[in-house]
């Protein structure tokens, strides 16, 4: 059995998420002096601030599966998932994390928790449907690889910075008044607006990096890398197939969803919560070669 270090340890994915744990810290401490120069109470922005994610922190999670109708799932329920993943985890050294079910054709997968020992991972009706056993267990072992590299603690801490900057810019929006009457209300407005992009612009970096990282823990865990590529192609192929009213519904969490809830990305890469299909394909395929002793790691 290969070791624990050898699933999770990510180097290049450690240093992304503790680097941007450090620029989010810092950006916020930056924005928590501009509210404080606007005249506002110091003791009712660090209160509201702590509570607000104290709640993102223990709760966010249990939201996110609630608005999504995501429903955790007992061994009698879903013998064959429950099985899986227990061999998974046996493999990758984890705990057995809770295990939900989401009524959907949209074929795709998460990852929710803020510990290894609070995660729950989650599978679509569609995606069961869609792939075959080997598929899905590359599937499920990508988001049991998210959970071993703790990355998803780190998306939900990052999500905060963003989330509560952009509540400030709304009320700036809704309450700030004349400009001329309410200058600090102005410069709060614009601080917010620059923390909102910073934010948003780490955390889709941060993103993208952490999938190839998944993608390579799953195809280390599984020692398959091919059955992961080919449920990737499957679940791309067959997003397009779902109505876009409900990709439209499930668009929030793409950030944690194996493959985004859309056809295509609008924007293009550069506001891309995933890197293309393309390209983890094409190290899947590398990994695979490695992985085969036909080319050098």
């Amino acid at each position: 059995m290969a070791s624990r270090a050898s699933f999770g340890k990510d180097t290049g994915l450690q240093t992304r998420m503790v680097l941007t744990i450090f620029l989010l810290g810092v950006l916020y401490v930056v924005f928590i002096g501009a509210l404080v120069a606007s005249g506002l109470n110091i003791g009712l922005i660090v209160a509201i601030a702590a509570g607000l994610f104290a709640m993102q922190l223990f709760t966010s999670d249990k939201i996110a599966l609630l608005s999504m109708g995501a429903k955790t799932v007992t061994p009698q329920q879903a013998p064959e998932l429950h099985a899986m993943i227990e061999r998974l985890c046996v493999q990758a050294d984890l705990p057995k994390p809770k295990i939900a079910v989401m009524e959907s054709a949209m074929p795709n997968a998460f990852a929710l928790g803020r510990s290894q020992k609070s995660a729950t991972v989650c599978a679509t009706t569609g995606i069961m449907e869609l792939l075959s056993p080997s598929e899905l267990e590359g599937v499920m072992a990508h988001e049991l690889a998210h959970v071993q590299n703790r990355d998803v603690m780190i998306m939900t801490v990052a999500s905060f910075f963003a989330s509560i900057a952009s509540m400030i810019l709304q009320f700036g929006f809704l309450f700030g008044g004349d400009d001329d009457e309410n200058p600090s209300m102005f410069v709060i407005i614009i601080v917010s607006l620059i923390v909102y992009a910073l934010s948003f612009m780490l955390m889709q970096m941060l993103s993208r990096y952490r999938e190839f990282a998944a993608d390579r823990g799953a195809a280390v865990m599984t020692g398959r890398p091919s059955a992961l590529a080919s449920a990737l192609v499957k679940i791309s192929g067959n997003m397009a197939r779902v109505p876009q009213r409900d990709l439209r519904a499930a668009s929030e969490m793409n950030a944690f969803f194996i493959i985004p809830a859309s056809a295509k990305s609008a924007l293009g890469n550069l506001f891309a919560t995933h890197p293309p299909v393309e390209q983890r394909l094409a190290r899947l395929q590398r990994l695979e070669q490695q992985l085969q002793g036909t080319i050098a790691a």
